[in-house]
């Protein structure tokens, strides 16, 4: 087995330029990113930096994506904080220490996952569940960020609380706090929606101009920390600042594990794990495509894998792949991991030397980046889109929205996850049943209530259009039952399974009890289009051998039959009705 990825045994010179590019431009933005997100997961600032340097080689290693930026998000961040706060206070050792055995409970399920080749998973996790947890957690960010912006003390459970507990604070509102967190996210507002056009106005290059409109934060967090140093308003106006961050490279070493921390992490760990997989994954994809290139969701579980057991060993947080960073990356001119990698060692210099540089930081600009960031996460097309074409996925996404907005992340998308799987369940019980005739002139079946068709007369020909299981083949023969009472003069019931791709015991039992009960009343049971594993299991039944010589290729050829036996004789011969 090779250890040496790919794309550093195939390494061309011509990549390098790009990737240089691309590592400086992802660090400027990674920088203010990681110690907001750091904010907002409870923890000290240099706790996001040191998410930022060996999760990001780690994933370079084995994950698949060539333009993947790994680090940390604010879904990733909240969930941290949402999981944490309950066990110990915020920002303390213990909290800290608990972040990183997170971390390592997620690092360690997704590469249990990735060994077991269980990519397949990101699938239970629905667009429109992603969509509403996703959407939730912005409202949830943000609202919780506007006690920075205001510069008092707020919690809240939820967001309804915080809005409660934000209004009684609202007369301590620190005015020069108020006037830099309201002057960043006005500026960050602007730069995401204008700078670009107006930089290409003046003759940037569209792609230059929109890279410059992404390091827009890192242009507020340079000019806010120089006001503040000099106008010293962290002593004269009471503005809260980031402070001492201490310099050096972080420590490599395990977390404290106990079974009680354990026991209470494994499942926000399990969530964090498959919400940042099925995000990672999404975005490492729209990115592939424009180059013509493929995702391997099972490396993709190993590589995050990697990443958050490498925050763990450095004293960081969990992470995952973040959309806006690997845009700019993919954007910058990012050809290989390597790009990744030239970030990561940038982030290490400016952890081993110039941290003292964020001292006067306000921490109202780092909520003004979060807020604008994750504004730009609700997703209001896709709810859109899916009230138009699917109720019941429009219903699942308020209802996860909703969940994570009044009960909290976990509960929230555990909500999605339910509606989700009670939705399809409901569907799969209640299976499309048409009886079809024949299309004049053709060979061809279609449904009698949609289509100008002919029917056999005798002959009831029914299409089940879903596997047959223990949910649904009651309905199928409540229908089949109510089709004959309603043609007493029925010599044959026709099943075509062309749309069936299992049948369970349960249901073959059912089918087992019509086809006698048909049998006792003059009637045969006809098959047709029988799916080749379908039909191996069922030839080795009882049913299987009542029914030979009645299982035909196609619609057709029953058809066919039932014609040909109806002219010989108006009943069906005691052979086929035995």
């Amino acid at each position: 087995m090779n250890f040496i990825p790919g794309w550093v045994r195939n390494y061309q010179k011509s990549w390098l330029s790009g990737d240089m590019v691309a590592g400086v431009i992802v660090t400027v933005m990674l920088i203010p990113q990681s110690l907001a997100y750091a904010l907002l997961a409870g923890l000290p600032p240099e706790v996001g930096l040191y998410a930022s340097i060996l999760p990001i080689i780690a994933y370079a290693m084995l994950g698949s994506s060539m333009t993947l930026a790994v680090g940390p998000v604010a879904v990733a961040s909240l969930m941290t904080a949402s999981a944490l706060q309950p066990l110990a206070a915020a920002g303390s050792p213990d909290y800290v220490a608990l972040a990183m055995l997170l971390s390592l409970l997620s690092g360690g399920m997704l590469l249990l996952f990735g060994a077991l080749r269980l990519g397949f998973l990101a699938h239970f996790l629905s667009h429109p569940v992603i969509s509403g947890f996703i959407s939730g957690s912005a409202v949830l960010i943000a609202v919780g960020q506007v006690k920075h912006l205001l510069g008092v003390r707020a919690g809240g459970t939820d967001v309804f609380d915080t809005v409660v507990q934000l209004a009684h604070a609202a007369p301590a509102t620190n005015l020069v706090t108020l006037g830099i967190g309201a002057g960043s996210v006005l500026f960050l507002v602007l730069a995401r929606k204008s700078l670009s056009p107006w930089l290409a106005r003046l003759g940037a290059s569209p792609r230059l101009a929109d890279i410059a409109s992404k390091l827009a934060p890192m242009l507020a967090v340079m000019v806010s920390t120089a006001l503040v140093a000099a106008m010293r308003w962290d002593q004269t106006a009471g503005v809260s600042i980031v402070g001492t961050v201490p310099q050096g490279l972080p420590q490599l070493g395990l977390p404290a594990v106990s079974m009680a921390s354990v026991g209470s992490l494994w499942l926000p760990a399990l969530l964090i794990s498959l919400v940042g997989f099925v995000e990672s994954v999404s975005v490492a994809q729209s990115l592939a495509l424009k180059r013509q290139q493929r995702i391997q969701p099972n490396r993709e579980l190993l590589g995050l894998g990697a990443a958050n057991v490498a925050s763990a060993l450095s004293g960081g947080f969990p992470v995952t792949g973040g959309f806006a960073r690997s845009v700019v990356n993919f954007a910058a001119g990012a050809n290989t991991p390597l790009a990744g990698v030239i970030s990561a060692v940038l982030m290490g210099v400016v952890i081993a030397a110039l941290t003292g540089l964020f001292h006067y930081l306000p921490h109202a600009v780092l909520a003004a980046t979060i807020i604008v960031a994750v504004v730009s996460l609700i997703d209001v097309e896709t709810l859109r889109e899916a009230w138009h074409y699917d109720k019941a996925d429009a219903m699942a996404l308020l209802a996860t929205a909703g969940g994570v907005i009044a009960l909290g992340v976990e509960v929230g998308i555990l909500m999605g996850v339910a509606l989700s799987l009670g939705t399809l369940v409901w569907r799969s019980s209640h299976p499309h049943i048409a009886v079809v005739g024949r299309v004049p002139g053709t060979e061809h079946f279609r449904n009698v209530a949609r289509h100008a068709v002919t029917t056999e007369p005798g002959l009831i020909a029914v299409r089940v259009d879903e596997s047959l299981y223990f949910a649904n083949s009651d309905a199928l023969l409540d229908k089949v039952e109510s089709l004959v009472a309603a043609q007493p003069d029925t010599h044959y019931v026709l099943l075509v399974c062309s749309a069936i791709n299992q049948i369970d015991t349960t249901a073959l039992g059912v089918l087992t009890d019509l086809e006698r009960s048909l049998a006792q009343r003059g009637m045969a049971m006809l098959l047709a289009e029988v799916k080749g594993p379908v039909l191996d299991r069922l030839q080795t039944t009882p049913l299987g051998l009542r029914l030979e010589g009645r299982v035909f290729l196609s619609t057709h050829a029953a058809f066919q039959f039932a014609n040909r036996e109806a002219t010989v004789s108006p009943n069906p011969s005691p052979s086929l009705a035995r």
